[in-house]
């Protein structure tokens, strides 16, 4: 083999392990390459308590409400959509309006008790996105077919340090959410996530929108009833 052709053969090799390393790095992790990380937002909480829950001067507390770290939050905050769907202009995601539509629209559909009011258990929470994507429930769908149960941190990322009862800002982020600014049906409930928890997988995760606190919950148990909130985007 002349040198000339050794060169080529060994710049062949290393053009075909640098194609194989690339498509071994896009396959590792799901969208691995078309995420784009994205930075931490703030809490929104803006004052500092002390032990006993007074609010005091935040200088020198070290608490979140002195530093207030973390992207600004957008304002807006959210965008109703005028279709039954509100979007968060932080995170992108679109959501159900109505933060209880199964009460709302089909009541029927809920047999867990007490029956009627929503709540629901986690399979159930998950037929439910089913039936509303194949058309069954499709008063709730807003004309969409791609609603799915959100995962943990896409839920929690409604939380608004802010507020409590529920802990969620109105629709331009300047003040707590009241009806119909943005969501409707009473949001200071707790709503599953379609996470499982890593421990037994027997339960998942669930936020209580009433004071942003995250759960678990046991999937079969039927006293772990909560509200479905849809989500769509994101993926």
């Amino acid at each position: 083999m002349t040198k000339s052709l050794f060169i080529l053969c060994f710049m062949m090799l290393g053009v075909l392990m640098a194609v194989q390393l690339q498509a071994q790095g896009k396959g590792q992790g799901k969208g691995l390459n078309k995420k784009i990380p994205s930075a931490v937002p703030q809490t929104g909480q803006t004052l500092c308590y002390d032990e006993i829950g007074q609010e005091i001067d935040c200088t020198n507390t070290g608490q979140d409400g002195e530093y207030q770290s973390g992207v600004d939050l957008p304002e807006p905050r959210f965008a109703i959509n005028g279709d039954g769907t509100v979007t968060d202009n932080m995170s992108g995601l679109m959501w159900q309006q109505d933060m209880n539509c199964i009460a709302t629209h089909y009541p029927g559909y809920d047999n867990d008790v007490p029956a009627g009011d929503g709540r629901v258990t986690w399979q159930h929470a998950l037929d439910f996105v089913t039936g509303i994507n194949n058309g069954t429930y499709s008063e709730c769908g807003a004309g969409y077919t791609d609603w799915r149960l959100p995962n943990i941190k896409e839920l929690y990322s409604l939380v608004h340090y802010g507020f409590q009862g529920p802990a969620l800002s109105n629709t331009a982020g300047t003040g707590q959410w009241t009806d119909g600014d943005p969501f409707i049906n009473d949001p200071a409930a707790t709503f599953w996530s379609s996470t499982t928890v890593e421990v037994g997988f027997n339960a998942a995760w669930q936020l209580g929108l009433a004071g942003g606190t995250v759960n678990a919950g046991m999937k079969s148990n039927t006293s772990y009833h909560y509200k479905v909130l849809c989500v769509r985007g994101g993926i």
